[in-house]
């Protein structure tokens, strides 16, 4: 095949920096997956464009037009971590990167793995392996929704308000998915909720989640008040598979159960959609760590590997579930030794030399 018939295949993948570590840890995925690529033979074409505050000093929006166009023609979309909660107003171009695409590019499903590692014990029991399928398009996130405007209002100086979306379309999408990942793993649901208090909105989003119950008679399911479950989690995380949720408790609930796992920056994390999907790291942009050379990449690489098996599911490509795998391999081998751990995990490694380890690892 020629370079130009490689080029016209390609899979194009879109890497968005960030803001704070962001560069780092996107420069640091970059390169393993170059790495994989050159091993795999995956054919990718990574793709840079810049957002958050880079961006808005350059054109005067964090999330200019063009990315938005960029991320639309792309095959699959990795995006470093962003300030949002700095950003001026929107009205001064402070757009937020991540929900404007949850959004528009409908990514409903948040895929937010809790897993521990060999050698970097929870803090909690023994092992911990389990999967948060978070509703990703609506809830009481301000900026997804409503048609036009914000759910979220002012009608006095005294008086704030905010809009809750539940509709049973979201709530049956994301059961159905974690449905389907729970076929792939130990067939077990927890479904999480506050109907005891949300009666209509939770309660609609129970009845969506028990009519897909009713397509998978042998799984075995059960229900947890979302309060109950943040203290189970910390109780005994193991005796859970899938959890399925809305949009804010699966938010809190992810963070928690990926810290108990051993560190959120180990935690991985893909939205999804039918026709896109976004790598995002579960952690923030952490500024006061940019530019030290200490940021732990893991979380943004791990993401990478989960959006190329989500990429091999699209294009029937089983080379990218190897990529993906080795990956994988590649940051369980570095973590198991104290020595090749990064700095947040006990060890002594900086991004790039944590990085260089990973390569390594990936071209033996």
């Amino acid at each position: 095949m020629s370079n130009k018939q490689k080029k016209s295949n390609a899979i194009r993948i879109l890497c968005l920096d960030g803001d704070g570590i962001g560069p780092e840890i996107a420069a640091a995925t970059r390169d393993v997956l170059a790495a994989a690529d050159q091993r795999f033979g995956l054919n990718l074409e990574l793709q840079r464009a810049e957002i958050g505050f880079k961006a808005l000093a350059e054109s005067g929006s964090t999330f200019p037009n063009e990315v938005v166009i960029a991320a639309m023609a792309a095959d699959g979309i990795i995006m470093g971590p962003v300030s949002t909660n700095d950003y001026p107003p929107e009205g001064e171009g402070g757009i937020n990167p991540s929900g404007f695409l949850r959004k528009e590019l409908n990514l409903y499903a948040n895929i937010r793995p809790a897993k521990s590692f060999v050698g970097l014990p929870p803090r909690v029991g023994d092992h911990i392996d389990l999967v948060i399928a978070r509703e990703n398009t609506e809830g009481f996130y301000s900026d997804r929704s409503m048609f036009f405007g914000r759910a979220e209002f002012m009608p006095s100086e005294d008086m704030a308000l905010s809009v809750r979306k539940i509709t049973r379309k979201a709530s049956t999408r994301i059961a159905r998915t974690a449905f389907e990942l729970a076929a792939q793993r130990r067939r077990k649901i927890t479904a999480v909720h506050k109907a005891n208090v949300f009666r209509v909105s939770d309660g609609l989003f129970l009845e969506a989640v028990r009519a897909v119950r009713d397509e998978f008679p042998d799984f075995e399911y059960e229900e947890q008040i979302v309060d109950a479950m943040a203290a189970l989690l910390i109780r005994d995380p193991a005796q859970f598979d899938v959890i399925v949720t809305t949009n804010m408790y699966g938010d809190i609930l992810s963070d928690e159960a990926s810290e108990i796992a051993g560190s959120l920056g180990m935690a991985a994390s893909l939205n999804a959609g039918e026709n896109f999907a976004m790598a995002q790291a579960q952690h923030g942009s952490a500024p006061l760590l940019a530019g030290q050379d200490i940021a732990n990449p893991s979380s943004l690489i791990g993401s990478s590997a989960m959006l190329l098996r989500w990429i091999a599911k699209r294009h029937d490509a089983p080379r990218f579930v190897l990529a993906a795998k080795t990956i994988e391999s590649a940051i369980s081998t570095a973590v198991a030794n104290p020595r090749t751990r990064t700095r947040d995990l006990g060890g002594k490694l900086g991004t790039n030399d944590y990085t260089d380890k990973l390569l390594e690892i990936i071209n033996e």
